[in-house]
């Protein structure tokens, strides 16, 4: 079999979108040992200065101003193809974007962040690029940045995407259900009592994991925190504060005199291990960490949702019964205490996420993806 040639772009505006291109690079050559990939970000192709600028700019919207980022979200969620603005967006890095793949020559391009795949879909439309073109959306909403005339091929998360794309347009044959692709270790069953052991906490206690993101956007996470560790009922928790070293900071008095055990990380690598061990997350509603709890069969309990896609996001979660939303602290304790007490509600939250993610997303992502080369390659021979 010919060696397969792939890029993939993603971009580290949010760590969500190079997680779901991991996932994809690791089911390729789970697939094929022998393919060629070529992973970058989106950001490389623009100038230093500007990267860092939209990168920070996000980052400080969303921890301090989440209201004004979710009004540009939603007024930005149904533009034309041909408006100003998606005119400008479809110019960024464009001609480095081009000369790059003419260069390497790959036989296909995938996209994990929504603005390159504009970027490229408008050359494929133009025939500047003669690549097929795959975008694997990363939330469970429908926005216009996701929506590109000249994608080949769409990787989705759930139905409600599928039908979101069609009533946008798009030919139903280009798009798949997948789920969002996750790192195949997250389809793994691990031991709970083992991986609590390991972390000297008590397997016979109920766990909470709280999780901030990458960034430690989660607002009131030290208050969460706190009102865990001093809960009447008994529990322990465990708290992953990202790239937010002022939170892990802040967490030291919990750790030395608490009533409830607490343990705390700061950016980790076994984020599957973690959820594991838990019995409900309390995190943000990024499609990738959702996709992975999804996959862990881990009630979510989402606090104060960040206007935009992660709103949406926990809105499809509460439609599925897998997750609920809090927009206050008193909703919060309501909720976390309320699935603390009542263990056959968070045993049907685990059945509803089991219901809406089959799991294997990564691999029947991949495996469309392939049938798409092959059908491109079966017609260039018979051409």
């Amino acid at each position: 079999m010919e060696q397969l040639n792939v890029l993939i772009f993603s971009a580290s505006f949010g760590a969500g979108h190079v997680r779901a291109a991991e996932a994809i690079i690791e089911a390729l050559r789970a697939k094929d040992p022998n393919v060629k990939i070529t992973h970058l970000d989106f950001g490389a192709f623009l100038s230093k200065t500007f990267n860092s600028v939209v990168k920070n700019t996000y980052i400080e919207l969303i921890k301090h101003t989440p209201r004004l980022w979710g009004k540009f979200y939603y007024r930005t969620s149904k533009i034309p193809p041909d408006s100003l603005f998606q005119r400008f967006l479809n110019g960024l890095g464009r001609r480095e974007f081009v000369r790059f793949i003419q260069v390497l020559q790959p036989d296909l391009v995938i996209c994990t962040y929504p603005t390159v795949a504009g970027v490229l879909a408008q050359q494929r439309l133009r025939g500047v690029l003669n690549v097929p073109l795959v975008t694997v959306v990363t939330d469970y909403a429908v926005h216009s940045q996701w929506i590109h005339p000249g994608v080949d091929h769409y990787i989705v998360g759930c139905e409600d995407v599928y039908k979101g794309l069609v009533a946008r347009g798009i030919n139903p044959q280009t798009i798949h259900i997948s789920g969002i692709p996750v790192s195949p270790k997250f389809e793994l069953k691990l031991d709970r009592r083992m991986i609590l052991q390991n972390l000297t906490m008590n397997p016979e206690l109920p766990t909470v994991l709280v999780m901030g993101g990458a960034y430690g956007v989660l607002g009131g996470a030290k208050w969460i925190c706190k009102t865990l560790s001093e809960a009447a009922i008994s529990l322990q928790t465990i708290v992953v504060c990202g790239q937010d070293e002022k939170l892990y900071k802040a967490l030291d008095s919990l750790v030395e005199d608490c009533k409830n055990p607490l343990v705390r990380f700061g950016f980790v690598n076994n984020v599957e291990e973690l959820m594991s061990a838990a019995d409900i997350i309390i995190t943000k509603a990024g499609g990738l960490t959702v996709s992975e709890a999804l996959t862990k069969r881990l009630p979510l309990v989402i606090f104060k949702p960040i206007p935009g896609q992660e709103e949406e996001n926990a809105r499809y979660l509460e439609k599925i019964g897998a997750g609920r939303a809090a927009d206050n602290e008193e909703g919060l304790e309501k909720i976390i205490f309320s699935l603390l007490q009542h263990p056959e509600a968070v045993e049907q939250m685990c059945r509803a996420a089991a219901q809406a993610v089959p799991g294997r997303a990564a691999e029947r992502a991949v495996e469309g993806i392939l049938r798409l080369v092959e059908e491109r390659r079966s017609a260039q021979r018979i051409g």
